[in-house]
């Protein structure tokens, strides 16, 4: 082997095992009882899949969703999610090298049952959804990784047509732009995707934009949202009608170029859909289904952004809340909430299709995954 060849796999090697080494897997749950591990942390063999377990956190209620801050240090958890007059987002920090998750702080989350939250890529700002009440805020961060108390907060009572579930607005998501100067916010109750103009500078950045919402089909649902790495196509899944809408994207505003369903045509009611992701080389959108099918719908995504099924891949559980793919693009993971169990799935980059690999981790009612490099 010559010298240029040696270095280059030496490169490689070193390149691959610190990917290897640094790359961590988050797992909120329903645990409803302070006793229960509510956090867990796992560090992910980026060769075979493995998941090994690092720490948890305990005395914490129901952390039903998580993120990260930009650098990894900080971990942010919706709390006492699903629990009457209350709501709250906490803060953790976790230490790679002590391999430790400490909890530093909680505040109010504006709002009853908080289900997602972001992080600002500067790193200075929460923005939480609150469903029952239909409201979202948004926190100042502090340089040690605790939350501040809420900033903003906006409340919406209008609802859509479905007599149960629409009766008022039900925020699921907070998503922000790709370049974080919008703020994306899909309501499940009013068939609507809010959206705000995001100015970090202001100490209220939330600010009201001229189209204050893409209004979708009715009865749609729409639950949560993403953006294609072209940072041109927005899709976002609609947990009632079983479809995903894509959107054409340009300066805060959307306009729906298509509408697919989630789920085979033999299903025709019962739809739950749930969490959707787009691989990093933006080639394959996934997408969970609950209720009757437990399965990830894989699409693959032309030179325009349009959608097309390829298959689907059961979860080999029930409920599968949320899922997430790993900045390679390797791995995709998906929780069950229902069987409380977590599948490590490899991703074949070519055709999109998954493949179970390794042992799969047991955690009771386990309801988000998020995977971060530190």
């Amino acid at each position: 082997m010559n010298q240029k060849i040696y270095l280059i796999a030496i490169a490689f090697f070193i390149t691959f095992n610190s990917f290897s080494q640094n790359t961590y897997v988050f797992l909120g749950s329903y645990n409803r009882d302070k006793t229960a591990e509510a956090i867990q942390v796992y560090q992910l063999d980026m060769k075979n899949g493995k998941l090994s377990k690092v720490t948890s956190a305990k005395n914490v209620v129901n952390p039903s969703y998580l993120t990260l801050s930009p650098n990894g240090k900080y971990l942010y958890a919706c709390t006492d999610t699903k629990t009457p007059n209350a709501g709250s987002v906490s803060s953790f920090e976790f230490n790679t090298e002590n391999k430790t998750l400490t909890f530093l702080n909680k505040q109010s989350s504006g709002g009853e049952n908080p289900v997602y939250l972001s992080v600002h890529k500067s790193g200075k700002w929460l923005v939480n959804g609150n469903y029952s009440e239909g409201s979202v805020s948004v926190h100042p961060l502090l340089e040690n990784g605790q939350i501040d108390s809420i900033a903003q907060n906006f409340q919406y009572t209008d609802g859509s047509t479905h007599k149960e579930r629409q009766t008022r607005s039900h925020v699921h998501s907070t998503v922000f732009s790709p370049q974080n100067d919008y703020l994306f916010l899909p309501d499940l109750g009013a068939d609507k995707i809010r959206c705000y103009r995001f100015d970090a500078t202001l100490k209220q950045p939330l600010v009201a934009t001229k189209v204050p919402f893409a209004k979708t089909d009715l009865e749609a649902g729409p639950r949560h949202f993403t953006f294609h790495p072209n940072e041109k196509i927005g899709y976002c899944i609609e947990e009632m009608a079983g479809a995903i809408s894509v959107y054409d994207y340009h300066d805060g505003t959307l306009k729906q170029i298509q509408r697919i369903n989630t789920h085979p045509d033999s299903i025709i009611s019962g739809f739950e859909s749930s969490d959707i992701h787009i691989s990093p080389d933006g080639k394959f959108l996934y997408a969970t289904n609950r209720g009757k099918e437990n399965n990830i719908a894989i699409f693959s995504i032309d030179k325009n952004g349009l959608l097309k099924n390829v298959g689907y891949q059961s979860t080999l559980g029930n409920h599968p809340r949320v899922f997430a793919l790993d900045e390679s693009g390797k791995f995709l993971i998906a929780t069950n909430v229902n069987s409380g169990n977590v599948i490590v799935f490899k991703r074949n980059p070519k055709t999109g299709m998954l493949k179970k690999v390794g042992k799969e981790v047991q955690m009771e009612n386990v309801s988000c995954v998020q995977i971060k490099r530190i």
